[in-house]
């Protein structure tokens, strides 16, 4: 193992507890695969974003919402730009679907729920 260690940047993904179960299946260190209505997988830039679509939309359309933080190594997602889609702090990056194992594969250490809303 090197003893440099690679910048990382933290994301968050707020989920509902379907794709949550999916996380838990893969051992907390990947995202499931998207479906064919999902052609975009996208992680967000803070946690406060994420907090208010779990809480405000994964609820009321899932039952429940997790906010999950996890890092990914910072110069693989020098590929992906941040995309506004909103207010000032309403940040994404947008990964496309059949990037999503390369994606992956670049986390670092395992995703982990720090919110959840019912």
């Amino acid at each position: 193992m090197s003893s440099t260690t690679q910048p990382t940047t933290t994301l968050w993904r707020p989920t509902g507890p379907v794709e949550l179960e999916l996380v838990r299946a893969l051992d907390w260190r990947a995202w499931p695969p998207r479906l064919p209505e999902q052609p975009i997988f996208y992680p967000v830039l803070n946690e406060d974003y994420a907090v208010r679509i779990a809480r405000d939309w994964n609820v009321k359309h899932d039952g429940a919402g997790f906010v999950t933080r996890f890092e990914v190594d910072s110069a693989f997602l020098e590929r992906y730009p941040v995309r506004r889609a909103g207010g000032e702090t309403i940040l994404e990056l947008w990964v496309p679907a059949e990037e999503l194992a390369e994606f992956n594969a670049h986390i670092v250490g395992r995703i982990e729920v720090v919110r959840e809303f019912r």
